[in-house]
């Protein structure tokens, strides 16, 4: 599923920011990866944090806590802003 041209990535959020995930674009390993850790497509997901010097994202989906490198964090298409209470 390709996202809007509107969409953003999950890697361009500030920390507290939320969205919505609209599409994952990422190879066939990588796309069962992220969703193997909760990134499903129509969840939301809130970036609580970055690593300093382009380090991973600490990001929370639902209840679970996990970190991504920016490059897979990239492949994760957003609607900005949620209505899910975190």
């Amino acid at each position: 599923m390709a996202a809007d041209a509107s969409a953003l990535t999950l890697n361009r959020l500030d920390p507290g920011e939320s969205g919505t995930i609209l599409a994952l674009e990422a190879s066939e390993e990588l796309y069962q990866r992220l969703v193997a850790l909760g990134l499903c497509i129509g969840k939301s997901v809130r970036l609580l944090r970055r690593a300093r010097f382009g380090g991973p994202l600490h990001v929370r989906v639902g209840t679970t806590e996990l970190m991504l490198r920016t490059r897979e964090a990239h492949c994760v298409c957003l609607m900005h802003g949620s209505s899910a209470k975190f």
